[in-house]
């Protein structure tokens, strides 16, 4: 008797802003390792998420939302970001949402490299009142999208998530795994330290927070078993500083506070962390900015 095969193999995830990319690539790989937030665009770099299963391993290469609403430098790398997430992989994985397919979506899918399995997730069907409104919705995304596969799930609900697991499994080709089977992620610690930052950032400020703002980490070391990260949060003009400060800095302490807890639980150790905010007007089209905050890396 034949061993049976291993699979193994690389998986991006694209989709327009705001369809749950991050909270999918969350539930599959069964830990935070992307941020979340409602505001579009809270994804800006690809982040990879690595699914060690019996008999498999899933790669997700979670890419930012394909832009077309903003043009400046920063939502032209993060573009770059999507089609380079998507070149050189063996499954894609294009996300929509339920009932919401948009012709954004078309241009993006015309946009990936021919030959790859393309697999339609409909997300977000915790949402849809009247079920049966889903199945002519899904033939319309298969006329015009033409995948290989169509998986309505909720990610947020963790509802069809396996099902979506094992048709990717079988498109993948046999190989051994790419890597250890304790890895979730690729991600630097000092990346995803910045990354939480800012999910507390858009969670805590919403509307009254523009595009424009990110978070630079000036400084990460050991001590011991301790982290000590110091982080700059960058806003485009002086008077978004208050609003970010809050009263008697308490907005900032909070922002502080909760991403310190999820640093700890996810680096599995105490954290020191400083933050500031500071102001770089213009960052977000400026290509020579962003790359010293790292949004060439992606």
């Amino acid at each position: 008797m034949s061993e049976p095969s291993h699979r193994a193999g690389y998986i991006a995830i694209a989709g327009r802003p705001n369809v749950g990319k991050s909270t999918l690539l969350n539930r599959l790989i069964g830990q935070k390792i992307s941020i979340t937030s409602r505001k579009p665009q809270t994804t800006r770099r690809n982040i990879i998420g690595i699914l060690t299963r019996p008999g498999a391993q899933l790669v997700f290469v979670d890419t930012p939302g394909f832009q077309t609403a903003r043009d400046s430098a920063l939502s032209r790398l993060m573009n770059r970001s999507v089609l380079g997430g998507v070149q050189g992989v063996h499954v894609i994985v294009l996300v929509t949402e339920a009932l919401k397919l948009q012709a954004s979506e078309e241009r993006l899918r015309a946009a990936l490299p021919a030959g790859v399995p393309v697999v339609a997730v409909v997300n977000k069907i915790d949402r849809v009142r009247a079920k049966g409104d889903l199945l002519p919705y899904m033939s319309r995304l298969d006329q015009r999208l033409q995948p290989s596969a169509i998986v309505p799930v909720s990610a947020l609900k963790d509802s069809g998530i396996e099902q979506l697991i094992a048709v990717i499994t079988g498109l993948l080709p046999e190989g051994a795994p790419l890597f250890d089977e304790d890895e979730i992620t690729r991600s630097s610690e000092r990346f995803l330290a910045a990354e939480l930052i800012r999910e507390k950032l858009f969670r805590a400020l919403g509307d009254e927070l523009p595009y424009a703002a990110t978070v630079d980490i000036t400084s990460f070391e050991m001590v011991g078993d301790l982290r000590r990260i110091h982080a700059d949060i960058i806003v485009n003009r002086e008077s978004q500083k208050p609003i970010v400060i809050g009263r008697k800095g308490e907005r900032l302490r909070s922002i502080a506070t909760r991403a310190r807890g999820d640093m700890e639980r996810l680096f599995g150790g105490k954290v020191f962390l400083d933050v500031w905010v500071k102001v770089r007007s213009g960052w977000a089209d400026d290509e020579r900015a962003l790359s010293r905050l790292g949004y060439d890396e992606g």
